[in-house]
């Protein structure tokens, strides 16, 4: 990741959410930021994301135009957002005094793979950006976004890909990381349903990779894996506010707390598979052809009834139609099976890197939440997590629950 023409500086790489730029004041503000960051001696690389709900709204005019957007060309459409975002920070930061200069994705040299809508990247050529920083330009990339050299199109990194894109340029420069949001840090809960959620001062890569993927929202999963492979400590802070926020950096072994959090998510679909052929490959053939559509599956259980494998695994709301068109490949390809779809199950997990020397953690889950008569639906495990499979509108007080029986709320209680 690191970058050719790449060298030790004092420098920043600052990225702003939607909700931080949904409007022109709100712009200003940004633009002053970074104004102040290039003030205190630093060199500033900013990048954000859309305005708002602009992602969200040529999401939905792309669906009233086709029912299925053709993915090259919704590449080329979602990417508009945040260069329009860019240019009118850049814009701001002009009026405020200071030299600015904003950049698409493969203007800074985000090279990516050719996956449309949910490309890696692949490396970053900065030597662009590294020109206008020794000009005393703050420099603005375009989030979420780079180039392909197998097909010479511009790609999108999917949702919250801005992230990945700070955290990949802050690698290739050998800068610091700011993300800034609506949020002031990560927190034990989600606040909006545990006010008493308490905020983190620090939070490994482990523990953090496995909080993105089981509903935490601060950060995307990718640029926490970027962080982690790349030794970049991320600050993950309010834009509307100069208080500390949350460290995700390397985790200090002396002192881990058994639980760190409570997570939740809401976007999950169970698919569920009944009749399959019980012979060798077969389960292998059908991860074959979801993973060759770029989904991400979860939790994956297998039964064999009477000769008929059973399997049941969870994806996110926004592969579901990608699962239903690979599944439909090889029904045709391995026999008829039938396929059901669940999309009132939600996920609540606990995250703690205590947890791997600490018995008794998933008994005490599994008993808090069969005190309040949740059913489990299905269960997965790592190393520092649990994750259950509940009805969705059983979320709420399955959080509430389990961050009072870890008592989160107070001191954490180290292992």
């Amino acid at each position: 990741m690191t970058a050719d023409a790449a060298r030790d500086f004092d420098a920043v790489v600052m990225k702003f959410g939607g909700s931080s730029v949904a409007d022109p004041a709100k712009v200003r503000l940004v633009a002053e930021r970074f104004v102040a960051a290039r003030r205190r001696g630093l060199k500033v690389v900013g990048t954000v994301s859309a305005m708002g709900k602009t992602t969200d709204q040529l999401l939905a005019l792309a669906g009233e135009v086709s029912p299925t957007p053709n993915p090259r060309e919704l590449d080329m459409l979602l990417s508009t957002g945040e260069r329009i975002a860019c240019a009118l920070v850049a814009m701001a930061i002009h009026d405020l005094g200071e030299e600015a200069i904003s950049f698409t994705g493969s203007q800074a040299g985000i090279i990516t793979d050719a996956a449309y809508t949910k490309a890696k990247i692949r490396e970053i050529r900065a030597d662009r950006v590294l020109t206008a920083l020794d000009a005393g330009k703050i420099v603005l990339v375009a989030g979420f976004q780079g180039f392909s050299r197998d097909t010479m199109d511009v790609t999108t990194l999917g949702r919250g890909g801005t992230d990945a894109t700070a955290v990949a340029l802050a690698a290739a420069l050998g800068a610091a990381c700011e993300i800034y949001s609506d949020v002031p840090g990560v927190f034990t809960a989600d606040p909006r349903i545990v006010p008493g959620a308490r905020k983190l001062p620090v939070v490994s890569y482990e523990e953090m990779l496995e909080m993105s993927a089981s509903g935490a929202k601060v950060l995307m999963l990718r640029s926490v894996e970027l962080a982690r492979n790349h030794g970049v400590r991320v600050h993950a802070r309010s834009t509307f506010s100069d208080e500390e926020g949350t460290w995700i950096q390397e985790g200090d072994e002396m002192e881990q707390p058994i639980v760190s959090a409570v997570t939740h998510s809401e976007t999950d679909v169970v698919f569920t598979l009944t009749g399959i052929p019980d012979r060798p490959g077969v389960a292998a053939r059908i991860f074959d052809a979801v993973a060759d559509a770029h989904v991400n599956v979860d939790t994956i259980i297998q039964n064999v009834v009477h000769g008929k494998a059973e399997m049941s695994f969870s994806v996110p709301n926004e592969d579901v139609t990608a699962t239903r068109a690979a599944l439909e490949g090889t029904q045709a390809e391995l026999g008829t099976f039938a396929v059901e779809e669940n999309h009132e199950l939600g996920k609540v997990s606990l995250i703690g890197a205590g947890m791997r020397s600490h018995p008794g953690v998933a008994a005490k889950m599994f008993r808090t939440l069969a005190d309040l008569g949740i059913n489990l639906q299905m269960i997965s495990t790592s190393p520092i997590k649990i994750s259950c499979m509940i009805a969705r509108t059983e979320l709420p007080q399955a959080v509430r629950a389990l961050h009072d029986a870890f008592q989160l709320e107070g001191e954490p209680v180290a292992d």
